[in-house]
């Protein structure tokens, strides 16, 4: 690679970086607003908030690599053709897709950082994501960490405890039990402590009583007990019993054979995200060979930048748009898997071909036939 190359190189790295690092900072800053509620509603920790959405990362890297190089790429070679560069590259004899190198090389670099993202770093660390962010919004017991306050463990069931001890006995327990809305029943005691039983977790309540309002007649049935035992649900359901989304895994798991009945009745969603993983990662070299194209393909024209500039960006979106629509596609009707590799390779092929063939002559035509009010006006 000679200098021009690595100067052009250069420039579209930095500027790639700096769009990639302001994006996913906007992205990674509105998406952390949705696990407030963890910290206001469920104790959890400063260090675990930012542990669990940094999880995230790879996810909002998936999406934005590929829009921002094709943002810096439109922006240096824009920069590059205003300030004349590329006119005095053009002299040396250099043609466009040699001019277009640089960004290819930065694109193929940014398609292995997508397939490398893709194929472990994505599913890995969007599974820890989600078995991280299940276990906070069910582990119980952090609940009843908290002192003092009423804390909402599971619909129409609420919990209210004054004290912890050392030992994990909790004294001064209020438990509200709302689950039947014709009989609620609020259960006062002493102590008590969460047990984890075979069908369950539990609430075992010692020296209390248990107050049952009948709605229909309006009286309170009372009874007073040494010990008693609260079924809690399903509040405290296992990791590991958890259905693993698409996104959590492997590729191997994605077109492997199906592990459970809802494995079968999720093919659809199981298979699309596996041949999206392989075909999305190509965008990168789409999307900067169509703003190469659009700009370097054909005559040099400073007026008419802004034309091609616009086109560049519509194609682009057009592109984005129509990859995430085909994956639900291909997930309603799997025969469709051949046009999902057709929009991820087509753009490319025709983008690719625009540059190494030049502008056809219709194009050219058109492009004279806009300039002339122009040249009138001026």
């Amino acid at each position: 690679m000679g200098t021009l190359d690595r100067y052009v190189l250069r420039q579209v790295l930095i500027a790639t970086a700096l769009v990639a690092a302001t994006l996913t900072c906007a992205i990674w800053l509105t998406q952390s607003l949705r696990f407030v509620e963890l910290i206001v509603n469920r104790g959890l920790t400063i260090g675990t908030f930012f542990y669990l959405t940094m999880l995230l990362l790879p996810s909002f890297l998936w999406l934005l690599l590929p829009i921002s190089l094709f943002a810096a790429v439109l922006f240096t070679y824009l920069r590059l053709t205003t300030d004349s560069e590329l006119v005095v590259m053009r002299s040396f004899g250099r043609s466009p897709l040699q001019l277009a190198m640089p960004g290819l090389v930065l694109a193929g670099i940014v398609s292995a950082a997508c397939y490398a993202l893709a194929f472990y770093f994505l599913p890995i660390a969007y599974r820890d994501f989600k078995d991280l962010e299940f276990t906070v919004r069910n582990d119980f017991a952090g609940l009843m960490l908290r002192e003092g306050s009423f804390n909402p463990i599971a619909p129409g069931m609420t919990v209210y405890v004054r004290s912890r001890e050392a030992s994990g006995d909790l004294v001064g327990i209020l438990l509200h039990d709302n689950r039947k809305a014709d009989a609620p029943v609020t259960m006062v005691a002493e102590r008590g402590r969460l047990a984890i039983a075979d069908g369950g977790p539990r609430v075992v309540l010692v020296s209390g009583n248990r107050q049952e309002l009948e709605r229909a007649t309006g009286r309170v049935r009372i009874l007073y007990f040494d010990r008693y035992s609260v079924d809690i649900g399903k509040i405290g359901e296992r990791t590991a019993d958890r259905w693993r989304e698409p996104r959590e895994r492997f590729m191997h798991e994605l077109f492997g054979s199906a592990r459970d009945d809802t494995d079968r009745q999720n093919r659809g969603r199981l298979r699309a995200e596996g041949h999206n993983r392989l075909v999305a990662p190509l965008l990168p070299v789409s999307m900067t060979l169509v703003a190469i194209a659009a700009l370097l393909a054909g005559d040099h024209n400073r007026r008419g930048q802004n034309s091609r500039v616009l086109a560049a960006v519509v194609l682009a979106a057009l592109l984005q748009a129509s990859n995430l629509s085909m994956q639900d596609v291909v997930t309603k009707w799997p025969a469709a898997v051949p046009l999902l590799y057709a929009n991820g390779l087509l753009p490319m092929l025709l983008a690719g071909w625009w540059l190494s063939r030049g502008t056809p002559a219709w194009v050219s035509r058109l492009s004279a036939l806009a300039a002339v009010p122009r040249r009138a006006a001026a």
